[in-house]
C-alpha cells in the first residue's frame, strides 16, 4: 500500500474529513498530530517547497496569535521561524502522498492526490456529500 501522511489536528473538522476522505479509500495513513509533534525547521521548509505555495498560504490567518504576533506584514523567515515556535499558526491539514504534497482545505483536495480511489460514498461531518456510492467525486 502507498503511504500517506497527513499532518492532522483531531480538533479540526476539516482536517478529520480529510483523514476520512483517506480511510474511506483504503489507506491507513501515518498520522501526525503536528501541535504534539511539530515538524522541524527543514520538515516545514520541505512540505512548503513540495505544495509549490507561498509560505504565507500555509499559515492559518485566522489564529489570534496571527494578529498578536503582528504577522500580517512579516515576511517568510519570520513567518517559518512563528510556525515553528507556535505550530497552531500551521495550516491544516497537509497530506504527503507519492501523487503528490497538498494543504486539503476544503478537504476534498485529497482527492488530487490518494494512490488509490474512493471505496464508496462519503459525506462530510456536516452532511454535505463528496463522494457517491460508486467511490466518484461528486462535483
Amino acid at each position: 500500500m502507498d503511504d500517506v501522511t497527513i499532518y492532522h489536528n483531531p480538533a479540526c473538522g476539516t482536517s478529520r474529513n480529510t483523514l476520512g476522505l483517506i480511510r474511506n479509500a483504503g489507506i491507513e495513513p501515518n498520522i501526525i498530530e503536528y501541535l504534539k509533534t511539530p515538524p522541524d525547521r527543514t520538515t516545514l521548509l520541505s512540505l512548503v517547497e513540495a505544495m509549490a505555495v507561498p509560505v504565507r498560504d500555509v499559515v492559518r490567518t485566522k489564529e489570534a496569535l496571527y494578529g498578536e504576533l503582528g504577522l500580517a506584514d512579516a515576511d517568510d523567515k519570520a513567518l517559518i521561524a512563528a510556525m515553528l515556535r507556535h505550530p497552531v499558526l500551521i495550516n491544516r491539514p497537509i497530506v504527503v502522498t507519492a501523487r503528490g504534497t497538498k494543504l486539503c482545505r476544503p478537504s476534498e483536495h485529497v482527492l488530487d492526490i490518494l494512490p488509490q480511489p474512493q471505496r464508496g460514498a462519503f459525506n462530510k461531518e456536516d452532511g454535505e456529500p463528496v463522494v457517491d456510492a460508486a467511490g466518484n467525486r461528486i462535483a
